[in-house]
């Protein structure tokens, strides 16, 4: 992906480009050019990412998610990246709440604490009260990130760009991809108005669990750079661990299932599930802070990640190999699928040959991304996102207990997952959804067919007549007729035949075995009136 230079915007940004190069220097990063073997060392890597600041800080996190680019010696220094920053003033603080908000603090708020709680990159938090005594946390974004960000995401683009025309061996690692990422990514985070509707949807998606709760959004309070929430008074949840160890099981099973079901049933997920953002209140439910980071699964990848997930449980590499596929965005197509089976053949074994309390379904993504990306595969950016929060999940859990065997929880879950989507209800709103596609192809099609021989035999390729040109349309919407109730009954008994060898039992198994009778005999019909409208017609002709 080349990247057109906006030679207008050069003069905006030479200061910061110039800034980010005498950086760059001091830090060898120029020798990087000259091949592998002249990197500097990863400690100067992280030490220029937080010299930057801001938005490089970011990039600095975001390029240690991907493993399948830096040797492991740069992902673990860049994974020590802070994003801790000196607290705002004050001053500035109450100016952004007053200029958002429309009113003087005093107005707002019968109390709020001048020192905050939390601070980072983006924003800090401050404890306060509302004038009708509910207590929350306003969450206040930094002045200046737009213009700041802005600047840092042009400057990024300028070096790489230059970069890759000097260097073209640097095309190999897609850096323009990443930086046009990274961008969208740091936009969606300082997006206080997204991170409010995403808490509205976690809360919605989650409110069956029992145990958790997560704290509500005051909209009248919110805006694009000010969240307003009801204040969590929960503990650390690896200090809880240390103090409460017989409790800390359930939360962990809690824990599992919500990070699980948002993925699989809203298409959502939590990518920072880090112990700071995971609190236990004092009647030991859990609360679930910082929405800034989340990931977004459309319905297709949430089908072919459960496969995948399903596949890398079971031991199964060829469909795991094809679930990977799947997701997998177009440009995949040079993939070398046999080298791409026996890398992930080699992912499965070892997981399966390892103790079960060392297995890591992070690691195993992980591993799957770097197979991938030596096999050719262009893989999504949403993978790269899901694969960090599954490794934070896994490394807090192995935190708050050692000897908690993560995989019977995560097997247990995705069997309810399972038996979810094989239920009644689903089966039949996938039916539904199935027998409309089908109508509306059963009734558009023939019209489409003869709208297109017409114009076919209106033009310089039209050599048949138009009665001629209507019977072929004729044949061809009964063709196309045949096909769908064909379609149909393949997939009643693709479907059917699915639910037959599926592990569940009971009504699954004989729902299967009807699916797949009502698929044959469709099948026989079909195959019938074929034979009897082509023997008519060969008796006719003799």
């Amino acid at each position: 992906m080349a990247v057109i230079i906006d030679n207008s915007n050069l003069l905006r940004v030479a200061p910061r480009l110039l800034q980010i190069m005498r950086v760059l220097a001091r830090h060898k990063f120029l020798g990087a050019l000259r091949g592998k073997n002249h990197w500097p060392p990863p400690k100067e890597v992280r030490k220029t990412f937080e010299e930057l600041g801001l938005a490089c800080l970011k990039f600095g996190q975001v390029l240690a998610m991907r493993r399948d680019l830096l040797p492991e010696a740069y992902i673990t220094e860049l994974e020590q990246l802070h994003d801790q920053l000196p607290a705002l003033g004050f001053d500035e603080v109450r100016s952004t709440v007053e200029d958002e908000l429309g009113a003087p603090l005093a107005e707002l708020f019968a109390s709020f604490s001048e020192t905050p709680i939390a601070a980072a990159t983006i924003a800090q938090v401050h404890e306060a009260t509302l004038r009708d005594g509910r207590h929350v946390a306003v969450k206040v974004q930094r002045p200046g990130l737009e213009e700041m960000i802005s600047t840092d995401i042009a400057a990024m683009t300028y070096v790489v760009s230059l970069g890759e025309t000097l260097f073209p061996r640097l095309l190999a690692l897609d850096l323009p991809v990443i930086v046009s990422e990274f961008a969208d990514s740091l936009n969606r985070e300082t997006d206080f108005g997204r991170e409010a509707r995403s808490i509205l949807l976690f809360r919605s998606a989650l409110a069956d669990i029992p145990g958790l709760w997560i704290p509500d959004v005051v909209t009248e309070y919110s805006t694009g750079n000010v969240l307003t929430m009801e204040f969590s008074n929960g503990e650390r949840i690896d200090l809880y661990a240390e103090m409460h160890p017989e409790n800390i099981a359930q939360s962990i099973n809690t824990l599992v299932r919500l990070m699980l079901q948002t993925i699989f049933e809203e298409g959502l997920f939590h990518a920072d599930p880090h112990p700071g953002n995971v609190l236990v209140m004092p009647d030991g439910r859990l609360s679930l802070l910082d929405f800034g980071m989340t990931g977004e699964l459309d319905e297709q990848m949430r089908e072919s990640l459960t496969l995948l997930l399903e596949a890398v449980v079971k031991g199964d590499a060829r469909g795991a190999r094809e679930a990977y596929l799947e997701m997998a965005p177009q440009g995949s197509e040079k993939v070398n699928n046999s080298s791409l089976l026996i890398d992930i053949k080699a992912v499965l074994h070892e997981i399966h040959n390892s103790d079960q309390s060392e297995v890591s379904i992070g690691e195993a993504f992980d591993s799957l991304l770097r197979a991938g990306s030596r096999n050719g595969v262009h893989n999504p950016p949403e993978f790269f996102l899901l694969t960090r929060a599954f490794v934070i999940l896994e490394a807090m859990i192995r935190q708050l207990d050692p000897d908690h065997n993560y995989m019977d929880s995560f097997r247990d879950e995705i069997a309810r997952l399972t038996e979810q989507h094989f239920s009644l209800g689903k089966i039949k709103e996938k039916t539904g959804k199935f027998a409309r596609e089908l109508e509306r192809l059963v009734i558009e099609a023939p019209g489409d067919t003869r709208r297109i021989l017409r114009r076919i035999s209106e033009g310089d390729l039209g050599r048949l007549q138009a009665p001629t040109v209507e019977a072929l349309g004729g044949r061809i919407s009964r063709i196309l007729e045949r096909l769908t109730v064909a379609m149909a009954a393949a997939a009643l008994v693709i479907g059917g035949s699915m639910l037959v060898l599926s592990p569940l039992g009971g009504y699954h198994h004989y729902l299967g075995e009807g699916m797949v009778s009502a698929g044959i005999i469709g099948t026989l019909v079909v195959w019938i009136g074929t034979w009897r409208r082509d023997h008519g017609r060969g008796g006719g002709r003799r």
